[in-house]
């Protein structure tokens, strides 16, 4: 059984900054299922570039079986990991429904660790952290939050609703949010 961490946020919120770190320090893989899709669409020959593609452009969401196999296939690449963080995924009800089917008795749901910031410095963060995505712009990021506040916080409040969701406010200094989620960790993994 996989240990799996959620890692839910609104764009821009850190979910890779800070999973970054954790991989860095805290022996989990992080697997950020928008660099999977990424990666699959530019992969040669991939039977599911275009499809891809036509949903990162749009700010929709990736059909959940491809999303999935591929997060499995990583898993099952280092799986001698101490855990995997999933940044960025499930992003709505399907996606959660769906990885239930697939990953149901496959994997440990620790957690959800919740990157909350407000949207506007998580916009100006996409739009100003340089990393050249298709998808950092005023208008794909306009759909990207509004997917997020309709589809994926839903999900969080499902969560959280279980008593799943650890929540640590991503607006401050890198330095105070990794300590903050450190203590997360170190909470979890005493149960």
């Amino acid at each position: 059984m996989y240990n799996v961490v959620f890692v839910l946020g609104p764009p821009g919120s850190g979910k890779g900054t800070i999973c970054s770190q954790i991989q860095e320090n805290l022996g989990y893989v992080h697997l950020s299922a928008g660099d999977l899709l990424r990666a699959e669409r530019e992969r040669a020959g991939s039977q599911f570039g275009a499809l891809i593609e036509n949903h990162i452009k749009n700010g929709s969401i990736v059909p959940v079986e491809i999303t999935c196999s591929l997060l499995e296939n990583a898993m099952i690449a280092s799986k001698d990991a101490n855990g995997f963080l999933i940044d960025g995924f499930p992003r709505n009800e399907d996606n959660l429904e769906g990885w239930k089917k697939q990953m149901g008795g496959k994997v440990n749901e620790q957690f959800v660790l919740f990157l909350s910031c407000p949207v506007d410095v998580c916009i100006d963060r996409c739009l100003h952290r340089g990393q050249g995505r298709t998808d950092d712009n005023v208008e794909s990021l306009k759909k990207r939050v509004e997917t997020y506040n309709q589809q994926t916080f839903p999900i969080i409040e499902l969560f959280g609703k279980v008593g799943m969701v650890r929540e640590v406010n991503s607006e401050r200094p890198v330095t105070e949010v990794y300590d903050d989620v450190v203590k997360v960790f170190a909470t979890a993994n005493q149960k």
